[in-house]
């Protein structure tokens, strides 16, 4: 059975497939692995060359060709027998009420509590942790606006900024350098869901509009911190800006945030691995019409990730628990 999502990362490589191998390429030599092994290929490469050979067995072994430009997925390369998988869609469209709601709450029940994790990493005895620590444990109606709330203000006072408010339109400073993070990890979501066969634009809270992405928008939530994460490093090892710029340096450091190894279901995985684990799940979840495989990620308490400053290699296999 084809399970792997593999991802070619490397700046530059040729890609190709020789004796049913894919192959890659680089300066420093070539990777292989059996095609019929794997069920998508994501190209985030800047400048690698796709042998049409690889088009055609790809093709033939039902594998999908998600190529990215700035890690978003520009172009979805499907099987002609496979240009749309009408039972996944059903099934996401037919999910009974009672399973749609109860896999949105689990979304958003991840998201508030690695908030409160987070904020308590950040800032150990805010006055705001305890409230955001019962509110993310209840059952508030406005659960998912007040803990965003309340995680901000400690945000903001754990970059000594008091007056700091989140700014989803701001082109300049913090705002900007954490809409330039979520915009990776929305690219590293579509990847994901285009791997495994969703069609992001069904979702499960967020409106579909056009040209939107609602499921994609739906299950990144819980992973919003990793971000937020990511940018208060930065600040703090560059420390005495005043004028925050989405810079090349930057760019190269919020992107390492889906390299960082965390923990999710007895296994460790980098953050990559994760995202994609859960979409499985959800998959799977839609599939059955059950919330039970739908597993959001939260972090053990105390425990975030060590930034990661490593490379990324030619072939990358983002193998998470689960089967397409």
């Amino acid at each position: 059975m084809s399970y792997h999502i593999v991802s070619i990362d490397s700046p530059s490589c040729a890609l190709s497939c020789r004796d049913g191998q894919l192959t890659c390429r680089t300066e420093e030599g070539e990777r292989s692995l059996p095609l019929e092994d794997v069920a998508a290929i994501i190209i985030t490469s800047f400048s690698a060359s796709i042998h049409s050979k690889l088009f055609l067995e790809a093709a033939k072994q039902g594998v999908a060709l998600i190529i990215c430009e700035a890690f978003k997925p520009v172009s979805l390369v499907l099987p002609a027998n496979r240009s749309t998988d009408t039972l996944l869609t059903r099934a996401v469209l037919e999910l009974e009420p009672r399973v749609r709601e109860a896999l949105w709450r689990r979304t958003v029940d991840a998201k508030c509590q690695n908030q409160a994790l987070l904020a308590e990493h950040i800032l150990p005895g805010d006055p705001a942790l305890d409230a955001l620590r019962r509110t993310a444990a209840g059952r508030l109606e406005a659960k998912e606006a007040t803990c965003a709330k309340l995680f901000w203000n400690v945000f903001g006072r754990g970059l000594g900024d008091a007056a700091f408010r989140r700014e989803h339109s701001a082109e300049q400073g913090i705002n900007a350098l954490l809409n330039y993070g979520y915009a990776v990890l929305l690219s590293t979501i579509l990847q994901k869901l285009f791997a495994v066969g969703l069609d992001p634009t069904w979702g499960l809270s967020h409106a579909p509009r056009e040209r939107a992405t609602p499921l994609a928008y739906d299950l990144m939530e819980p992973f919003r911190p990793c971000v937020d994460w990511r940018v208060w490093q930065w600040t703090r090892r560059n420390p005495g800006q005043c004028d925050w710029q989405v810079d090349k340096a930057f760019r190269a450091w919020v992107t390492g945030f889906v390299l960082e190894r965390v923990d999710h279901l007895e296994l460790t995985l980098e953050v990559r691995g994760v995202i994609e684990g859960v979409v499985r799940g959800f998959r799977r979840a839609a599939m059955e019409n059950a919330v039970r495989p739908y597993r959001p990620w939260t972090p053990k308490p105390g425990q975030w990730p060590v930034p990661e400053t490593r490379g990324p290699g030619a072939i990358q296999d983002g193998v998470a628990a689960g089967g397409v």
